[in-house]
């Protein structure tokens, strides 16, 4: 069995996901093969929080070129994790 830290990769900070904040809805980068389960499992053992629901979705990498040369960054896949209403928050997210 994998390790929770091994599941969820790093958090995406961008605008879009700190207004989505506000609706207890957190965007991570995680494991291409992992599953909106082992997602949820790992955010609960991680955070110590309760997971409402998870949507995931494949990110496909952009296109770059280095001259002539065209080659592709690799895929990833996004996670948006909504929590209970009666969960507090993520700690890690409050000082952004």
């Amino acid at each position: 069995m994998r390790s929770p830290h091994d599941i969820i990769i790093k958090p995406i900070v961008t605008e879009a996901s700190m207004d989505a904040m506000s609706e207890k809805k957190y965007t991570f980068k995680v494991d291409k093969r992992a599953n909106k389960t082992e997602i949820k499992n790992a955010i609960e053992q991680i955070f110590g929080v309760k997971v409402e629901k998870v949507n995931t979705m494949n990110m496909l990498g952009k296109k770059k070129r280095m001259g002539a040369n065209v080659g592709r960054r690799s895929s990833w896949k996004k996670a948006i994790v909504k929590l209970t209403e009666d969960s507090n928050t993520i700690e890690f997210f409050e000082g952004m």
